[in-house]
C-alpha cells in the first residue's frame, strides 16, 4: 500500500515530465506510470501542478477548456464523463492569425462553440437556466488540441494530468448571445486547405454545449476553482478532430455564429 507521501511525490514527477515536455517542446513518456491509468483524482492534482508551473512562469488563466464531450472518444477512452483543462492567454489566438506549428507537438484541430461569461458561476444549482444567463456571448472557435504524451498514447489520468491534451485555439469574431443563437441547433464543417474534412452539430456535443458548460461549472466548484465572469469557455468538439501540418489553412464555418480561420505556419515562437 502506497502512502500519502509516496503518492505526492508520483504526481511531482509527473509534473516534472510534463512541464519539462512543454518547456523543451519534446514529446514525453506517458505519466500514467506514476499515476495509474484512471485515478482522477491524482491527475487533476497532476494538472494543478503542471497549472502552478505554468502561472509562476508568467502565464494567466483566461478560461476553462471542457474535453472527452463526444460519447464514442468516451467509450474509446474507456471512460464515462468528459474532462477539463486550464486555457492560459498565451493560447489565445484571433480569426486570420498565422500560428506557428512549431510551439505544438502533435497538434489535432477540432471545431467547437465558444463562450465567454458576464457572470460567475459558483453558487446556486448551475444548471442550464443559470448558465444561459451567466453567458455573455457564443463565438466561433478552432481548438488546436495537442498532446506532450508521445504518439498520443493516452490513458485518461494521462490527457486529465497534461491540461487535458490542450494547445492553442482561435475565435472567431462574429459574437452571438443565446437570444441570437441556439447551441444544440447549430451545424458545423471544418475545412482544411479548402477540402471538407469533418462535419458535426450542436447535439455532439453533450447533446448540447450549453450542457457541457453546466458540467464544467459543477465540475471546476467541487475542484474549488469555479468559473468567473470575463473567462473564456471552449465547450468540446462538434465533429472528429484533424490532425495538422506545417503550411495548413483551417477554416471552421458554425451555422448561424460564423466562420473562424488560422493558417499553421513553420514560423519560430520559442519565447
Amino acid at each position: 500500500m502506497t502512502t500519502s507521501v509516496e503518492n505526492e511525490a508520483a504526481e511531482a514527477q509527473a509534473a516534472e515530465r510534463l512541464l519539462t515536455a512543454l518547456q523543451t517542446r519534446t514529446a514525453c513518456a506517458p505519466v500514467r506510470e506514476f499515476i495509474g491509468p484512471t485515478d482522477l483524482a491524482a491527475a487533476y492534482r497532476v494538472q494543478e501542478r503542471l497549472t502552478a508551473g505554468r502561472v509562476a512562469a508568467g502565464a494567466t488563466i483566461v478560461g476553462r477548456k471542457i474535453g472527452l464531450t463526444s460519447a464514442a472518444v468516451q467509450e474509446q477512452m474507456g471512460v464515462d464523463q468528459p474532462d477539463f483543462g486550464v486555457v492560459f492567454d498565451d493560447m489565445a489566438y484571433s480569426d486570420g492569425d498565422e500560428v506557428p506549428i512549431d510551439r505544438l507537438l502533435q497538434p489535432k484541430a477540432e471545431a467547437e462553440v465558444a463562450f465567454v461569461l458576464k457572470a460567475d458561476l459558483a453558487d446556486g444549482p448551475l444548471d442550464t437556466e443559470q448558465i444561459r444567463a451567466a453567458v455573455d456571448y457564443g463565438v466561433a472557435a478552432i481548438e488546436i488540441c495537442d498532446s506532450r504524451i508521445a504518439g498520443w498514447d493516452i490513458a485518461f489520468a494521462d490527457t486529465v494530468a497534461d491540461n487535458a491534451s490542450s494547445g492553442v485555439y482561435v475565435l472567431g469574431t462574429d459574437r452571438k448571445t443565446l437570444d441570437e443563437f441556439s447551441p444544440v441547433d447549430v451545424g458545423m464543417r471544418m475545412l482544411i486547405n479548402g477540402e471538407e474534412v469533418s462535419t458535426g452539430n450542436g447535439a455532439a456535443c453533450l447533446g448540447d454545449p450549453l450542457n457541457a458548460v453546466a458540467w464544467l461549472a459543477r465540475a471546476a466548484r467541487d475542484f474549488g476553482e469555479p468559473l468567473r465572469a470575463g473567462q473564456v469557455i471552449l465547450s468540446g468538439a462538434l465533429g472528429p478532430m484533424r490532425p495538422l501540418a506545417a503550411g495548413d489553412d483551417v477554416t471552421v464555418e458554425i451555422i448561424g455564429l460564423g466562420t473562424v480561420n488560422a493558417r499553421f505556419s513553420e514560423g519560430n515562437t520559442h519565447e
